[in-house]
């Protein structure tokens, strides 16, 4: 009898089945894998990776809000009859080597990457049957972006692999007719949105759905809860994939499986929900510029304290690279991925699987981010400092018993400390030779009994 219970609630659990409505949908358990991995790469690529020049809304910004700098760009460089189009067969991609890529990406310790399949100019990254002749296989590279990139992250390393989708595009006529109909009609949706993302999982298979495009029109226009308990119910990723809340302008942190919010979104606060700081390393632009200046770029410093802080937060951080037209990462970008991974081989257990401590930030030594792990023996509370301290580092946060143990991760020994009568601790920081210093930022570990 006991069996045949185990049995029915296993069965139960297995075929659980997702309505298309914000209720339903909302009470999926998210993957654990999401949550654990906290760090992906995301890739901006595109036809305007060509001009280079402002941002990736490169054509709205030139021949949308016609804003002067773009169109006094266009004017020194290109013929007067040059269309937005034109630009598309000088997307070459001739430097594309999606394993070099995925070396990089394996490198930076960065656990998922999402890739721009689409972008608001309506340019589809893969041979979309639903973008005819403005592609990547009819025009430009002519090869499949989306595939061979997919095809590498998963042969040569072990990243989960996702794709980005913008649902609207700027200047398509479908959609700026249903626009006109106060997006009363849904000809658009019905005809270029939906199709362009059912033909997305169906082909690649990703872990992630990453929306976005959303903003000028409810969820109801766009179908978003048909296609995500298609996707959580049928597809063939039901049971690993991740949306965020990018699904009508009436979404954003408030449904989804993980909040993006805004770009660049940090609560400051406990939001009580898993969210995901999605940024740049560009501090300007999500796609390439080939205008940047080495102080556009963010240092490996200013990129940790992103990271701890968002952590820290219970966020994970999603980092954007705009690779070039001609398919390259550029060598800062490359440094930075690699700079971060030798971080992560030292201080990645105070990342990964990492958990929301009682406080999040120390009140008595600044820039110094809190996290837990308790899939140990005992749990694990670690400190994330970027400024090396002088002999002695105060936390205010940590009250320590006789079972106290501290160290510093790449350390072999343990540290001394004393307790503070007010609470807290004093860490006794030792002389270490530089040749023996595990990294120029580092994370302490304090282990509770």
């Amino acid at each position: 009898m006991l069996t045949s219970i185990i049995v029915a609630v296993l069965l139960g659990t297995a075929l659980a089945r997702y309505d298309p409505n914000w209720n339903s949908l909302d009470s999926r358990p998210l993957p654990s894998w999401y949550d654990d991995g906290k760090i992906g790469i995301f890739i901006h690529w595109g036809v305007f990776s060509v001009p280079a020049f402002g941002s990736e809304w490169f054509w709205w910004n030139w021949q949308g809000s016609k804003t002067p700098a773009y169109t006094y760009y266009m004017q020194q460089n290109y013929r007067p009859d040059f269309t937005y189009a034109d630009f598309g067969p000088m997307f070459h991609a001739e430097f594309y080597k999606p394993d070099d890529w995925a070396d990089i990406f394996q490198a930076s310790g960065a656990n998922y990457v999402v890739l721009v399949s689409k972008h608001h100019e309506g340019f589809t990254n893969w041979p979309s049957k639903y973008s005819f002749n403005w592609n990547a296989m009819d025009v430009g590279p002519k090869r499949d972006l989306v595939g061979d990139l997919a095809n590498s992250i998963r042969s040569k390393t072990n990243l989960k692999f996702g794709v980005y989708h913008s649902m609207f595009e700027w200047f398509h006529p479908l959609f700026l007719q249903d626009q006109a109909n106060n997006f009363q009609t849904q000809d658009f949706v019905r005809t270029k949105t939906m199709p362009e993302l059912y033909e997305l999982v169906n082909m690649y298979k990703p872990d992630i759905v990453w929306s976005d495009g959303e903003w000028m029109a409810p969820d109801t226009y766009w179908n978003s809860t048909e296609f995500i308990a298609w996707l959580y119910n049928d597809s063939p990723v039901k049971d690993t994939v991740v949306v965020n809340d990018r699904w009508g302008n009436n979404t954003r942190c408030a449904h989804g499986g993980f909040w993006d919010c805004d770009d660049r979104f940090t609560p400051g606060k406990l939001i009580g929900h898993k969210w995901e700081n999605c940024m740049t390393l560009d501090k300007y632009s999500w796609g390439f510029r080939a205008n940047a200046k080495l102080q556009d770029i963010l240092t490996i410093e200013e990129l940790l304290s992103e990271l701890a802080n968002t952590v820290s937060l219970g966020g994970n951080l999603l980092i954007n690279v705009g690779p070039t037209s001609f398919g390259q990462i550029l060598p800062v970008y490359e440094e930075r991925f690699r700079q971060l991974g030798a971080w992560l081989k030292v201080n990645g257990e105070a990342i990964y699987k990492s958990g929301i401590w009682t406080y999040q930030s120390d009140n008595a030594t600044a820039h110094v981010w809190y996290t837990i792990r308790r899939d140990g023996p005992l749990p694990v509370v670690y400190a994330i400092l970027l400024n090396w301290p002088r002999n002695f580092l105060v936390l205010s946060r940590p009250n320590a018993d006789s079972g106290t143990k501290i160290s510093l991760l790449g350390y072999p020994n343990p540290l001394t400390f004393t307790s503070l009568s007010g609470g807290g601790v004093n860490i006794t920081i030792p002389v270490i030779p530089a040749n023996e210093m595990p990294f120029n930022v580092v994370s302490y570990r304090t282990l509770h009994a």
